[in-house]
């Protein structure tokens, strides 16, 4: 898989506008810290299927990135060869992660690099991408099932959680936006990153979107997660959101459900670091909703499992499936009735120090030429309203809609 490859690093002067560079079929990470722009293919890691699938990925992207023979003079999280793409959310769904054969990286002070790794099983992009001249301008909206079924399906989730079958359970539903013009995808991309400079911006091959939550980000000993869970919407004016948040604050039942996913999170990185240390909840207010958020840090022992080795710890956390998770994921197996895809899978990218970043795969859309699939959850507990839970599926489909289209 990586046998003959090499990988050189060496620093950018002049800043590079690296939304120019983007590649539509190339990988996207954009975010207030780190940015990375690639192109082209390497080698490609396979991800296997079934339980466990995760860490043996780990395993598997590491034995390929240090197979890669490697010139990085700068070691910067991020530099020399790296694994990128998204992962499917269920263990049987296949996939895989790609070596991209050109990365352009801008660090958080500035400094700026190009990877290249060889020889490449397709040409990198190296010069600015050209965008399409024309995009959407009108567009058409379907929603699958529909408010009605989505609403019973809640109040089954509920009837199972009032049996003690479940503690929480998210439930997602699916959208399709179909355009006049294919949608331009580094359009896409630059307005998601302009409208949420605080989220994840990611592109993987078609699989575009802004998340807020960090699933895991590891550099040397440290690794951190900010799972979030329990929202509202944004107020129509400032005093309607002041007292949305007020809720949001003093709601026992959003609290509940982001207490189950803190403990999930705490006990899986517990289990596999020296030391966890959970500050929170705080709020988080984005463009659509408000939501508790919690960080929490854990200090890794000397044998450190890579960034992606504690994603498999991780993954799926109670933010997007449920609790307990087999019983979660067997009822949104029975319940949801469509295939989440890549939708609330890890997105990011590993190096071969084993440092990187990944997201949960929200606010999200599978775009292929003029159809754009959108996904978007809500956690159910005992309490909820269905139709509340509706309301915030609709403000979690919003700003990726804005970035589709001109609304």
């Amino acid at each position: 898989m990586s046998a003959g490859l090499s990988s050189r690093t060496r620093p950018l002067a002049g800043g590079p506008d690296l939304l120019q560079a983007l590649d539509p079929e190339g990988f996207a990470w954009l975010q207030d810290g780190l940015c990375l722009v690639a192109s082209g293919v390497a080698a490609r890691v396979p991800l296997p299927t079934g339980p466990g699938r995760l860490g043996k990925a780990a395993g598997d992207v590491a034995a390929v990135l240090a197979g890669i023979s490697s010139d990085d003079p700068l070691e910067l999280p991020g530099t020399g060869p790296l694994a990128v793409g998204a992962v499917p959310f269920l263990d049987g769904q296949e996939g895989e992660l790609v070596v991209p054969a050109r990365i352009v990286g801008v660090a958080e002070d500035g400094a700026a690099w190009v990877t290249e790794v060889g020889p490449a099983e397709s040409a990198a992009a190296t010069g600015p991408a050209v965008l399409p001249p024309l995009e959407p301008t009108s567009f058409v909206v379907e929603s699958e099932g529909g408010r009605l079924a989505w609403k019973e399906t809640v109040r089954r989730a509920l009837a199972e959680i009032g049996r003690g079958s479940l503690e929480k359970l998210v439930l997602a539903r699916r959208v399709t936006v179909w355009g006049d013009q294919p949608f331009p995808l580094p359009v896409v991309v630059s307005r998601l990153a302009k409208a949420h400079p605080s989220c994840f911006t990611f592109l993987s091959a078609g699989f575009v979107g802004a998340s807020p939550e960090l699933l895991l980000r590891r550099r040397g000993r440290w690794a951190w997660s900010r799972p979030m869970a329990g929202t509202v919407e944004r107020g129509g004016s400032p005093a309607e959101d002041r007292r949305l948040v007020s809720e949001l604050r003093h709601s026992a039942k959003d609290h509940d459900e982001h207490r189950v996913v803190v403990e999930d999170v705490r006990s899986r990185l517990g289990a596999c670091c020296q030391e966890v240390f959970v500050k929170g909840p705080e709020l988080v207010s984005l463009s659509s909703v408000t939501h508790l958020a919690t960080s929490v840090t854990a200090r890794l022992g000397p044998s450190s499992p890579s960034a992606l080795g504690l994603v498999a710890a991780l993954h799926p956390t109670p933010a997007v499936g449920g609790s307990p998770r087999e019983a979660a994921l067997a009822a949104i197996a029975e319940l949801e009735g469509f295939d989440r895809g890549l939708y609330a899978g890890p997105v990011g990218w590993v190096d071969g120090r084993g440092d990187g970043d990944w997201a949960v795969a929200l606010r999200c859309a599978r775009v292929d030429g003029r159809r754009a699939v959108l996904s978007a959850g809500a956690g159910i507990v005992a309490g909820s309203d269905p139709e509340q839970e509706w309301a915030e599926t609709q403000a979690k489909l919003e700003p990726m809609l804005r970035a589709l289209v001109r609304v």
